[in-house]
């Protein structure tokens, strides 16, 4: 008989043990927000609002699930919503391989047994210059690198998306060569701030936005935050990404939010919280420059976009 996570470890336990950290990645909040009003999966903006800072709310929960970018289920913003009901997202497991001392096809339930899963309220910025303010749950990247023990030769780590046609029919067009490919920095994925989300506003990870897990790299481009991954692989080159491969010219592979690199058809200067009418200034890096500066202290940000 499979064990599912809630048989390992008990709901309300794992409610206990969760943290909320603000966009500025400060604060533990748990003692101001009773376990009672999460395990009731509240989607109140109001209760993550007051941990926020001045100029940022939290977007409703249905704004966060219908109006997405997921080409698997059509390019629309509305597709991904309207599209992906017959995806299938349980069971799911996810390859490990590389330059690892333990490659591994590790079950997903079993990985969630073995990482602390906190509550991040984070910004997430799209190259189309748009935005939202998303509550994820989910654990840092690190913790599953680290059962992989990579080789002092692995700098890179890539992601590979599921790829299900008859699931996803966005897959049955030729927008993206299949499956879609992101991939990071080992500094930039076992910076504190990445993580691999496996839900939001307190419910397990919706189809459209990712199921059952996705990155979240808070301070690059949304495209940068690949969904429904199978597959992590440790290289020591730098590797392909799908849309660094279809359009170089626009899409690099730092994809660090810097309002001072335009994308060659629209400005990145500002941006349009969903939501708002107003359009907002760019924040560099998204806001978190305090925590991810230092990794690009040597670099050319408009050469290495």
């Amino acid at each position: 008989m499979k064990i599912l996570g809630s048989e390992i470890t008990p709901y309300k336990t794992y409610l206990n043990r969760r943290k909320f950290i603000q966009g500025s990645f400060a604060s533990a909040l748990l003692a101001t927000v009773s376990s009672s009003v999460l395990a009731k999966h509240n989607t109140d903006p109001s209760i993550y609002n007051q941990f926020m800072n001045e100029n940022d709310k939290v977007n409703s929960y249905e704004e966060i699930t219908t109006y997405n970018n997921f080409y698997e289920f059509g390019t629309h913003k509305k597709h991904p919503h309207l599209n992906s009901g017959d995806f299938k997202p349980k069971p799911w497991s996810v390859k490990i391989d590389g330059l690892v001392k333990k490659p591994m096809t590790i079950d997903l339930e079993k990985i969630l047994s073995k990482v602390t899963i906190e509550d991040r309220v984070y910004r997430l910025r799209c190259v189309e210059a748009w935005s939202m303010v998303i509550p994820w749950q989910g654990f840092q990247l690190s913790e599953l690198i680290k059962m992989a023990e990579p080789l002092s030769s692995a700098k890179y780590v890539q992601f590979v998306t599921v790829f299900r046609p008859e699931e996803m029919p966005g897959q049955k067009k030729r927008t993206i060569n299949w499956p879609y490919r992101e991939g990071l920095r080992m500094d930039e994925a076992m910076n504190p701030l990445t993580i691999l989300a496996t839900g939001l506003y307190g419910h397990e990870m919706p189809n459209q936005n990712g199921a059952p897990m996705r990155l979240v790299v808070p301070w690059k481009y949304g495209f940068k935050s690949i969904k429904s991954i199978v597959e992590i692989r440790f290289l020591d080159q730098q590797p392909e990404t799908s849309w660094e491969t279809l359009a170089p010219w626009e899409y690099g592979f730092y994809a660090n939010v810097n309002p001072t690199v335009n994308h060659p058809r629209w400005s990145q200067g500002t941006e349009r919280r969903i939501g708002e009418f107003k359009r907002r200034e760019t924040l560099m890096f998204n806001g978190y420059e305090k925590e991810v500066a230092h990794l690009y202290k040597d670099l050319d940000l408009t050469k290495f976009y």
